[in-house]
């Protein structure tokens, strides 16, 4: 089994671009109402226009704010510190900066995280793997061969 995650924005292309960017995924199908973005040829997620209703009718209600309320979409990422960088590049609305999980001693994902906001509102994740907070860590070169 694999998530293949779906969120309805208000803007597909534009939103497109904005996780190509941040996260290194490539656009797999492209276009105004739908695109799916895959890293490495593996699906990660699909966005689908709130105004386009195809043979399944809307996606979701574009008046009904915080998108994705209490729905975190969360990536594990190989190249944290770049995606870091990207993200300060683009201005990301960060919610919580780069930190620690768990913030003090052991156990836990021993990880990276950084909680920030897409541009349509919803929470965006990103961590590296588990284990790799302790301060020494760089990603491996093949790490998502």
């Amino acid at each position: 089994m694999r998530p293949q995650p779906l969120i309805a924005v208000s803007d597909v292309e534009a939103s497109s671009r904005w996780y190509q960017r941040l996260l290194g995924c490539r656009s797999a199908h492209g276009g105004s109402t739908y695109d799916q973005l895959t890293h490495h040829g593996e699906l990660v997620m699909q966005l689908h226009s709130f105004a386009v209703e195809h043979h399944h009718g809307s996606i979701g209600d574009p008046k009904d704010k915080p998108y994705g309320n209490g729905v975190l979409l969360w990536f594990e990422v190989g190249d944290f510190d770049a995606v870091m960088e990207r993200a300060a590049e683009m201005d990301v609305s960060i919610v919580l900066p780069k930190h620690r999980n768990p913030p003090d001693g052991e156990g836990g994902p021993n990880h990276w995280e950084c909680w920030m906001r897409d541009p349509d509102g919803y929470l965006v994740v990103v961590a590296s793997p588990y284990g790799t907070a302790d301060g020494d860590w760089r990603p491996p070169e093949n790490l998502w061969d």
